[in-house]
């Protein structure tokens, strides 16, 4: 678990959004430490955010890890795997006519202007900035909570209020505005 430096509340390590105020998190290049500003209060080093720290990572343990999957595919968010909690089960949000593949992050924001998947949605006006946020509960499994959206988010064509915490199953059906994406849960491996 880590600190927001934003709203001081406890989150669970590697986010790249808090939970609690959907501020985004930097992380320090050098020593990992989470906090605002462009430089670390620990070590000095530079700030950045956790797509920033993830592709250092990433590079960083390519020849280490030359099984490691390629986190980048068209249509597809951005990730790697040093980041994302490998002890839950992964979350996709697809829609195949829209070729749209959101692996989910734990603290993401989807919205327009914000979070790792404002690519998807920048030219969609119809999406708020910070439309939806996504997270893992332990006991409850992934949620997705409403962050106030102009055009709403709906889970199963019922439209969710918003800082209300609903869970998601395999199959669910969850729209952001005018785009309906498909739930896909993989649990994890025990191997």
């Amino acid at each position: 678990m880590i600190i927001c430096p934003n709203c001081k509340e406890e989150i669970d390590s590697g986010s790249h959004y808090c939970d609690q105020c959907g501020k985004m998190l930097m992380y320090c290049a050098k020593c990992g430490h989470v906090g605002t500003g462009r430089r670390c209060t620990l070590c000095g080093g530079l700030m950045i955010t956790a797509e920033e720290l993830e592709l250092q990572n990433q590079q960083t343990t390519m020849s280490e890890h030359s099984s490691m999957p390629s986190a980048v595919t068209s249509g597809q968010a951005q990730l790697s795997t040093s980041l994302v909690d490998m002890s839950i089960p992964q979350l996709t949000l697809v829609n195949h006519q829209l070729n749209l593949n959101m692996r989910a992050i734990n603290g993401a924001i989807i919205g327009r202007r914000q979070g790792p998947y404002k690519a998807m949605f920048e030219q969609n006006k119809y999406v708020s900035g910070i439309h939806a946020q996504l997270f893992y509960r332990n006991g409850e499994g992934w949620c997705i909570m409403d962050k106030h959206s102009s055009n709403g988010t709906m889970l199963n064509r019922h439209r969710l209020m918003p800082d209300v915490c609903m869970t998601l199953n395999n199959g669910d059906l969850v729209t952001i505005a005018n785009v309906n994406l498909q739930v896909i849960i993989n649990n994890v491996s025990t191997n």
